[in-house]
């Protein structure tokens, strides 16, 4: 594979990273995200099909956006139909709880499902307040995207991770980098309300905070059931517990078992939730999930050479060192979308020399084993691995634009009247100097 095959991949992410910046206004439009996806893919297509590829393109097509859809799909319906509402007394132990709240969440409902649910109650128990940035901005480090990491559902980038092998159960290995990671955070969010709480804010603030008080009250309770469903169906309804799954000569409905039985969930959660819920008091649209669906596509087959071209050149790009994988993971996670990062790193990891070798040695199976005392997950190093899924998750705090969840909890704040900094502000003032030294401190403790 040439690497001149990569560029379409390059230009998909850069539009995706700059797209806002440059014309705002002519980004938001979805037709926009789907024209940039043809324009760029559909040659990648025709290269693929002369190059003879078709079964690459067939599989990234079919067996990584579908599946990757379809799970979005389920969340974001699912959890639309959650409403949570009241109004309680803003103090620094309350925030903070909301804030663990929201962390321990994510995990379990996807960062997107557990930032939309939330928000809006942190920002009305919070309105009386005069400082309350702060307030979101540990938001969007702690349940917009450091809280996902202990499942697949957690993050895009980790559900991608597990449709190449890792299993369901592995991800909660990682639970002292996310639980590390996540106290040290909520203790900085605790003493920095605390200051202003009891340090700035005027007394006629926190006097209309105690007058105006509604209990939490949550609507749409049935559909955390329906959560459940697709829980267990990630979590179970896989080759690992349905080997016929994995049959080249499956049929169809099997080897799509698993999004099947998301599809029912999702479509409960439509049947059972009522519509004040959903689209009076949620302000629930399709335009996000319709968003995604447009650049992923684009994304997915731009991707396909890219992936191989890493593959085939990995020993040649001078990574072998587990902190390389996290700070290069990071760092593109920070300004490009952390999904296909995550998946581009997976597959320079496959490329290396110890990893071509294990695969060689016929010892890993279903790409898990011991071989030269390396454990391998994923056809990977483990190590490894996990220095992919810390750094793409933790990582997409670093600015708004790094993970979905991070500009659309900006834009609610904006519109409840929060004054939320610049692109450029929200680096200086807040990840370069609280984010990054915890990720680093991190990073030097566990990998």
């Amino acid at each position: 594979m040439p690497a001149w095959a990569m560029i379409p991949f390059g230009v998909m992410l850069l539009m995706i990273a700059l797209g806002p910046i440059i014309s705002e206004k002519l980004w938001e439009s979805n037709l926009t995200k789907l024209i940039v996806s043809l324009v760029l893919g559909i040659p990648v297509v025709v290269f693929m099909l002369v190059k003879g590829l078709s079964g690459e393109l067939i599989h990234t097509v079919f067996f990584d956006y579908v599946p990757f859809m379809v799970l979005l799909l389920a969340l974001f319906v699912i959890t639309g139909g959650i409403h949570l509402s009241g109004d309680i007394k803003a103090k620094p132990w309350v925030n903070t709880l909301f804030l663990a709240v929201g962390f321990f969440l994510a995990s379990l409902m996807g960062t997107t499902g557990a930032a939309m649910l939330l928000i809006r109650p942190v920002l009305a128990t919070n309105q009386q307040r005069q400082y309350k940035i702060h307030t979101v901005l540990f938001f969007i480090a702690l349940v917009a995207n450091c809280g996902g990491l202990m499942t697949p559902l957690g993050d895009p980038p980790l559900f991608m991770l597990f449709l190449r092998g890792a299993k369901f159960t592995w991800f909660a290995t990682m639970w002292a980098e996310w639980l590390f990671t996540g106290g040290v955070l909520l203790l900085l969010y605790f003493i920095a309300d605390c200051y202003w709480y009891y340090k700035k804010e005027h007394w006629t603030a926190l006097s209309a905070d105690a007058r105006e008080v509604e209990p939490l009250r949550i609507s749409g309770k049935l559909n955390f059931l329906w959560l459940a469903g697709v829980v267990a169906s990630v979590a179970f309804i896989n080759e690992g517990f349905i080997p016929a799954m994995g049959a080249e000569d499956a049929p169809v409905y099997m080897k799509y078992l698993r999004e099947i039985a998301m599809l029912v969930f999702m479509g409960l959660s439509l049947l059972t939730t009522s519509k004040k819920t959903r689209y009076e008091d949620n302000k629930y649209t399709w335009a996000p999930i319709i968003e995604v669906a447009a650049l992923f596509i684009g994304i997915f087959v731009t991707m396909a050479p890219a992936l191989m071209y890493l593959e085939q050149n990995a020993g040649k790009l001078g990574f072998s060192h587990v902190w390389q994988f996290y700070y290069s993971t990071g760092l593109l996670s920070s300004f490009l979308d952390n999904t296909p990062t995550a998946v581009a790193f997976h597959s320079m990891a496959c490329g290396l020399p110890e990893s071509l070798e294990a695969a060689a040695s016929g010892l890993l199976v279903h790409g898990d084993g011991v071989v030269n005392g390396i454990n391998f997950v994923a056809n990977v190093p483990e190590m490894m691995l996990k220095a992919i899924s810390i750094g793409a998750v933790f990582f997409g705090s670093m600015t708004y634009i790094g993970n979905g969840p991070n500009f659309m909890v900006k834009s609610i704040a904006e519109e409840s009247g929060v004054k939320m900094p610049s692109f450029f502000g929200y680096m200086i003032k807040f990840s370069l100097i609280i984010l990054l030294p915890v990720y680093i401190l991190g990073q030097i403790i566990f990998l």
